[in-house]
């Protein structure tokens, strides 16, 4: 059962890898998420919501920034598979589920102004600093609701094993990053663009294929 979960955790890291971080300016800013998720991890316990501001507005951001603005999407050569067939198979929130998110994320404060109290939740806020706080709860709550709708979401369409090291994957993806990809920024100030890692990989999986 275990041997079988982190097998299936170590297909899901590579198949994310492989398909999705080509780009050593998206390797880079992964890094970047990476040290400040772990920041973020770490304030979870004294502060709540400088947790939330610094995963949102930092890790989330640097993080999708990335994906959406500098890896390429045309057809990948390396996996031989179009950018439509990965967004079809992709396990997680692929680019269009990740649009959806981050419109909820970016139009949440707005109920704050519908309404003040969110339901009777808070107390009216008055300062800024309170409609931050407030503000920083609300993205505590979409981050953790993400995780576990499509967590559960993956229970239905493909099984519980799945969605379970999904769910591992993305809590321990801040760690796995910073090792995947601590060498990604000094390659792109050298110049390199794009992973010839990933050449080799290819190369090495389709020998054994």
């Amino acid at each position: 059962m275990i041997k079988n979960f982190l097998q299936e955790l170590r297909t899901q890291r590579w198949d994310d890898h492989r398909y999705y971080h080509h780009s050593r300016i998206n390797q880079s800013l992964h890094f970047v998420s990476a040290l400040s998720f772990l920041f973020a991890y770490v304030m979870l316990f004294f502060d709540p919501a400088i947790s939330a501001l610094v995963g949102w507005l930092v890790s989330m951001t640097s993080r999708q920034a990335g994906h959406f603005f500098f890896e390429p999407r045309g057809y990948d050569h390396i996996n031989q598979a179009t950018h439509e067939h990965k967004e079809e198979i992709k396990v997680g929130y692929n680019l269009q589920r990740k649009v959806v998110l981050m419109a909820i994320w970016a139009l949440s404060p707005l109920v704050l102004f519908a309404d003040p109290t969110l339901f009777g939740l808070f107390a009216p806020w008055e300062t800024v600093f309170d409609f931050t706080r407030q503000v920083a709860k609300i993205w505590l709550a979409v981050g953790i609701g993400g995780l576990l709708f499509r967590t559960v979401h993956l229970f239905f369409i493909r099984d519980i094993e799945t969605g379970l090291v999904w769910m591992a994957k993305i809590i321990t993806d801040p760690f796995h990053d910073l090792m995947l990809y601590h060498k990604a920024p000094l390659a792109l100030l050298k110049g390199e663009l794009i992973d010839p890692g990933l050449h080799l990989a290819g190369e090495l999986e389709q020998k054994h294929a």
